[in-house]
C-alpha cells in the first residue's frame, strides 16, 4: 500500500511538473492500459475491416499487406514510446506536437486527430449495428440501422460516464472473450478445417486483371485498407493520466497491444482464407462476408449465432475504448482552452470521467450517423477515417525527426533509442508519408461499383475539409495564442530553443 501511495504521488508530481493537476482517476495497471489499445482495433474488428476488401482486390495474396502494415506501425510505436515516456499525457498527438513544434501546428495536429477518432467512432457504431439485427435474423432498413447505431453509441457513452474502472471492467471482459474465441477459432480453422494449400497465400486469383490493375497496384490498395487494423495503440496514450507509472508502462502497453492484435489478425486472416470453401466467390463479389462464411462452413450452422455474439462483444469493446480515447483527447485540448466551448468540454464528473469531452465526442460522432441513410456517403466517411488517422501519425513523426535533427529534442524519458533513434524516426516518416499518399490516392477499385466521384476521392476531400475547417477556426479564434504553458516544459537544456515549425 505504501508503495502504491508513493507511486501515485510520483505520478501526480510528474503531471504537475508538466503543468497539470491530477483530475482523472489514476488506477490502470499496465494490463488495463493494454486492454484499451487491444480493444480499439480488435482482431475481429480489424479483420472484418480489411478481409473482404483485401481479397476482392488482391485475392489470396492480400495477406502480405498485413505484415507490411504491422512492421510499418512498429516504427511509429517506437517514436511514440520515446514521446510517451517523456511526456505521459492524454491527447498525445496534440501534447507532444506543441512541445516539438509551433503552437499553431500543434493545435492543427490535435484538431485533425480528434476528428479522425470521432468519425472513426461513427464508423464503428454503424458497422456494429447490423450484427444486432443478425442476432435475430433480421435485415435492417437504412433508417433502422442508423437508429440502432445511435443507441449503440449512447450505451457505450453511459459505460464511459461511470469512470475508468467501470470502463476497464467492460473492455477487459470483452477482449478476454474475443481473444479466446479469436485464437481458438483461428488455430482450429488452420489445423482442422483447412481447405487449401499455402500456395493460395501468393495467388492473386486474377483479381487485379479483373479490375484492370497490376498485381503491384492491387497489393498497394490492400496495404491502404490493411493499415486501419494497426492503429489502436494510440488509446494507450489517451489513458496515460489514468495509468500508474505511466512513463514506463504506457510504452510497454503500446507494444503489447500492437503486436498482440497484429499477430492475431494475421493468424485469423490466414486461417479464414485457407478454410474458406471458395475464395473466388470473394473476388467476384458473390461473398461479401468471407469471415462468417469460413466459420459457419467449418463449424456448421450452429456456430453462426455464437459467432455473432463474439462480433458484437468485439465491436462494443472497440467503441467503448475508442470513445473513451476521444473524450480524453478533447479534455486535453479543452483544459488548455483551445477547443470550442472549452469550459464545458473540460469538465470532469464525480466518477473522475471527462464527461464534457465524452458528451462532445458523442454528439459529434452521432451527428455524422445520418450519413448512413446513404451507403455512398457512409462509405466516404469510412475512407476519410482511414486517411485522417495516418495524417497525424505522419505529422508527429515528421516534427519529431525535425526536432532531433535541429537538436531541439533529445529524448529524456525511460525509453530512448540513442543513435538508432534518428534512422528509426526517418523510416517512420517515410512509412507514414507513404501510407497517407497511398490511402488518399483515388482508386475506383476500393469504391462500390457505380459509386459517385466524391466517394472515389473521399479520403482527400475529407482530409482537406477537416483541415480547412481547422485552419479557419485557427485564423479566426487563434487558439494557439491561448495554449497552456507552450514553452514551460520543453526538453531539459532546450528551454530557449525555437519552435520547430
Amino acid at each position: 500500500m505504501a508503495e502504491e501511495t508513493t507511486q501515485a504521488t510520483t505520478d501526480a508530481e510528474r503531471l504537475e511538473a508538466l503543468g497539470y493537476r491530477q483530475e482523472l482517476r489514476r488506477s490502470l495497471s499496465v494490463l488495463g492500459n493494454i486492454s484499451m489499445g487491444f480493444a480499439v482495433v480488435s482482431p475481429v474488428v480489424g479483420l472484418y475491416a480489411a478481409a473482404q476488401v483485401g481479397m476482392s482486390v488482391a485475392g489470396g495474396a492480400w495477406i502480405w499487406a498485413l505484415p507490411i502494415c504491422l512492421l510499418g506501425q512498429c516504427l511509429v510505436v517506437a517514436i511514440y514510446s520515446e514521446l510517451a515516456s517523456q511526456w505521459p499525457l492524454a491527447g498525445g498527438a496534440y501534447q507532444w506536437s506543441r512541445r516539438l513544434a509551433s503552437p499553431a501546428f500543434a493545435w492543427l495536429s490535435g484538431w485533425m486527430w480528434q476528428f479522425a477518432v470521432m468519425f472513426g467512432n461513427t464508423t464503428v457504431a454503424y458497422l456494429a449495428s447490423p450484427w444486432v439485427f443478425a442476432l435475430f435474423g433480421a435485415v435492417p432498413t437504412p433508417t433502422e440501422q442508423v437508429l440502432v447505431s445511435v443507441g449503440f453509441m449512447l450505451c457505450c457513452t453511459l459505460v464511459n460516464a461511470y469512470g475508468i474502472n467501470f470502463l476497464r471492467w467492460f473492455v477487459s471482459l470483452g477482449i478476454a472473450a474475443e481473444a479466446v474465441a479469436s485464437v481458438l477459432v483461428g488455430f482450429t480453422l488452420l489445423l482442422v478445417f483447412r481447405q487449401h494449400g499455402f500456395s493460395l497465400l501468393t495467388d492473386f486469383l486474377n483479381a487485379p486483371a479483373g479490375l484492370g490493375v497490376s498485381d503491384t497496384g492491387a497489393l498497394l490498395a490492400a496495404v491502404a485498407v490493411a493499415g486501419w487494423a494497426f492503429i489502436g495503440f494510440d488509446a494507450c496514450v489517451s489513458t496515460a493520466e489514468e495509468t500508474k507509472d505511466a512513463a514506463r508502462q504506457v510504452p510497454k502497453a503500446m507494444w503489447w497491444s500492437l503486436l498482440s492484435v497484429g499477430l492475431v489478425v494475421i493468424l485469423n486472416a490466414i486461417s479464414v482464407e485457407l478454410a474458406h470453401p471458395n475464395p473466388a466467390d470473394v473476388v467476384s463479389g458473390k461473398d461479401l462476408d468471407p469471415v462468417t462464411t469460413a466459420v459457419t462452413h467449418a463449424f456448421g450452422g450452429w456456430a453462426e449465432k455464437p459467432f455473432v455474439v463474439v462480433v458484437l462483444i468485439s465491436f462494443s469493446a472497440c467503441l467503448m475504448a475508442s470513445q473513451g480515447g476521444a473524450a480524453r483527447g478533447l479534455y486535453s485540448l479543452a483544459r488548455d482552452e483551445v477547443f470550442p466551448f472549452s469550459r464545458q468540454v473540460r469538465k470532469v464528473n464525480k466518477h473522475k470521467a471527462p464527461i464534457g469531452g465524452l458528451v462532445a465526442a458523442t454528439v459529434i460522432s452521432c451527428a455524422a450517423l445520418p450519413l448512413g441513410l446513404s451507403t455512398s456517403a457512409m462509405g466516404s466517411l469510412i475512407t476519410f477515417g482511414s486517411a485522417a488517422t495516418f495524417v497525424p501519425f505522419f505529422l508527429l513523426t515528421l516534427v519529431a525527426l525535425v526536432a532531433r535533427l535541429r537538436g531541439v529534442w533529445k529524448p529524456a524519458g525511460a525509453v530512448r533509442y540513442g543513435r538508432l533513434g534518428t534512422p528509426v524516426n526517418l523510416l517512420a516518416v517515410l512509412w507514414t508519408g507513404f501510407e497517407v499518399v497511398n490511402i488518399c490516392w483515388p482508386r475506383s477499385i476500393l469504391a462500390p461499383v457505380g459509386a459517385p466521384w466524391y466517394q472515389v476521392w473521399a479520403a482527400l476531400l475529407g482530409v482537406g475539409t477537416v483541415t480547412l475547417a481547422g485552419l479557419a477556426y485557427l485564423l479566426v479564434r487563434r487558439p494557439d495564442r491561448r495554449m497552456h504553458g507552450a514553452d514551460q516544459d520543453r526538453p531539459l537544456g532546450d528551454e530557449l530553443a525555437p519552435a520547430v515549425l
